[in-house]
């Protein structure tokens, strides 16, 4: 599929990436260092981060929505729904067990686009790239394993971490469907809108109040939604125009880094043996699977030209 003239870019996309690796290693922190329930500050955050990017869509005159057909809205609904679901499971996930464990098997979810992609779509998948999903899923399990001895809250924070790298497989399958028919902004517009509308209805439905909390969680919950969903995943977004997706999936490997980083420093929760050795397996597995696939999908791209125009339809 011919792509469009890509002009060179103010900022170095390679800089980009790093500043948005920086800018989403925060995520878990600042969840940690919230006192208001999982379910409000997931509420907020989606609803912040739509209120942040819904003038620039409206400016244009919801041009990139009004683009869309039935089935696109649908599908950005259904994206918006799978968003919710990861960020309310995550969130939970971190008031029951370690940062360490909760990231580390978040950053999974590309075994399960991967699985997905196969079941769905009928995709081919590599060996290799099994043989990296198998190993990063079996580190997960050790993880999992080590915190069940520690109690069953940590064990139950797991579960959650491990239910919310399925559900944010989902809305990055939904995205790569449509990423070459929707604009960005109707895609986003869409997506942030309903997730922030089955968080807010979730939170009226299950009685939990809006107010009062501390002036400390507002700030929090802006710095989520400022910090970590715009200038860390729509940087992500952009720079995917300039460089290589196997250079973004690779580097998105740091945000569980620096994520245990600042938990050391801020919260001081030491990584165990068994948490380091499963993180080992983890980032072993996912290095191998992007390698692998990022391969796999140039030789694809080369050798099928027509299916990938099809596929983007």
């Amino acid at each position: 599929m011919p792509e469009a003239t890509v002009h060179k870019p103010l900022v170095n996309p390679y800089l980009a990436v790093l500043v948005g690796v920086f800018a989403v290693s925060f995520s878990a922190l600042f969840v940690r260092l919230c006192t208001a329930p999982p379910l409000i500050i997931a509420s907020y955050r989606l609803l912040f981060t739509f209120l942040l990017l819904a003038p620039t869509t409206v400016a244009g005159r919801l041009r990139g929505v009004r683009a869309m057909n039935r089935r696109q809205l649908l599908l950005c609904a259904g994206s918006g729904a799978f968003l919710a679901l990861h960020f309310v499971t995550w969130f939970t996930s971190l008031k029951y067990t370690s940062v360490a464990s909760s990231v580390v098997i978040v950053t999974t979810q590309p075994v399960f686009v991967l699985l997905g992609s196969w079941l769905f779509f009928g995709e081919k998948v590599p060996r290799m790239a099994v043989f990296g999903g198998i190993l990063a899923l079996s580190g997960s399990f050790v993880i999992g394993a080590g915190d069940f001895k520690i109690g069953m809250d940590a064990f139950w924070g797991d579960v959650l971490a491990f239910a919310a790298a399925i559900f944010v497989s989902g809305y990055i399958l939904i995205g790569r469907r449509l990423r070459g028919s929707v604009e960005l902004s109707g895609y986003t517009f869409v997506t942030y809108g309903v997730s922030s509308v089955v968080l807010v209805a979730a939170t009226l439905f299950a009685k939990i109040p809006f107010y009062p909390y501390p002036a400390a969680d507002w700030v929090l919950v802006l710095a989520l939604a400022g910090v970590c969903t715009v200038l860390g995943h729509t940087t992500f977004n952009w720079a995917l125009r300039y460089v290589q997706a196997s250079v973004v999936s690779v580097s998105i490997l740091g945000e569980p880094l620096g994520a245990i980083l600042w938990a050391s420093i801020f919260l001081h929760e030491t990584p165990t043996a068994r948490q380091l050795l499963g993180g080992a397996l983890i980032f072993a597995g996912l290095f191998i699977f992007t390698r692998v696939s990022s391969r796999y999908s140039k030789s694809a791209a080369v050798t099928g030209a027509s299916s990938a125009t099809t596929e983007a339809s």
